[in-house]
């Protein structure tokens, strides 16, 4: 068992309104809203962070394990998911739940109304990494229930295995206590620019003094790449643009999961950012977060227009 990915596995249910919300509100009546808005399109989309990340490392030909909770309602994407080399062995299916779920409205001005239910992902908390069938190589730690997340980073602590720690959304529900302990126990942090902004405030880290607990850490930057920092040195990765861009949805999961590839084939930082930046590309091309499609060969002669690996990416096969 080499990569253990912890995180969400949710259904997106994506709507779109042919109008504009802000037309049928009232703004004086506030206290008595109650409105319905009829959608001309209503599209399900597979989704959640870890079983992104996943996808990804599946197509590059690695086979993942996901330990999350799943309702009842996840058998069709357990298949999916295992025809795309992740193992699901340990996900766990919550009797009486639903798979966790977001659900959006979007109108022509491209405003939202959303709502996130979490269902079986509640329950992750009561997973646990000593019940797996062999102590995982390396564990990445994304936004999840919060709980499961603070208990997760513990036990990664306890048990001597190294973590990826990648709380992504989850940086605004985290208390700054909780966000420095998952921080000062990870060998690599992995965020945004916005959410290594709020890190910092929530916390009183510097970057500088996150260095100091983090072997790496990566921060995102959507079109204008990614900085990597490292022992003390500063590497930026160049985003590759799309051509063309369809759909920017999943982008940052299909970054890890080209990034861990390299990782865990033990390649240089600078590469395995580089290799992460393809996979980002890819997945911004085609709709959805699972929409992209490749092989090791096809990402390999695709790489090599961008980068010279010097041969270093025959070794992945």
């Amino acid at each position: 068992m080499n990569i253990v990915l912890t995180g969400s596995i949710a259904f997106d249910y994506l709507m779109s309104f042919p109008g504009r919300f802000r037309d049928h509100i009232l703004a004086d009546r506030l206290e008595d809203l109650s409105l319905s808005f009829l959608v001309d399109s209503l599209v399900r989309r597979r989704g959640g962070i870890a079983a992104n990340i996943a996808y990804t490392l599946g197509l590059l030909g690695e086979r993942p394990t996901i330990m999350a909770t799943v309702g009842e309602d996840f058998e069709d994407y357990r298949a999916w998911l295992e025809q795309h080399g992740v193992d699901t062995s340990a996900i766990r299916t919550v009797p009486g739940l639903f798979t966790a779920s977001f659900f959006v409205n979007t109108d022509q001005s491209n405003a939202q109304i959303a709502s996130f239910y979490t269902g079986a992902m509640a329950r992750a908390a009561e997973l646990r990494f000593a019940d797996l069938p062999e102590k995982p190589r390396l564990v990445v730690i994304s936004a999840n229930d919060p709980g499961a997340m603070i208990a997760y980073a513990q036990e990664c602590r306890e048990m001597g295995i190294p973590y990826l720690y990648d709380p992504g959304q989850q940086v605004v529900r985290l208390e700054g206590d909780a966000l420095r302990q998952g921080i000062e126990g990870c060998k690599a942090l992995f965020v945004n620019a916005y959410e290594f902004a709020l890190i910092e405030e929530k916390t009183g880290l510097s970057l500088d003094a996150v260095q100091q607990s983090a072997e790496l850490v990566v921060i995102t930057r959507g079109e204008k790449g990614a900085d990597l920092y490292c022992q003390g040195q500063q590497i930026h990765v160049p985003a590759i643009p799309p051509e063309p861009l369809a759909d920017p949805t999943g982008a940052g999961d299909a970054f890890r999961g080209g990034f861990l590839k390299g990782y865990v084939h033990d390649l240089s930082v600078e590469r395995c950012g580089q290799m992460g930046a393809l996979a980002a590309t890819f997945c911004l091309e085609q709709q959805g977060t699972q929409g992209h499609r490749f092989d090791l060969p096809t990402f390999v002669e695709r790489f090599r227009r961008y980068f010279d690996d010097q041969g270093e990416l025959d070794a992945l096969g």
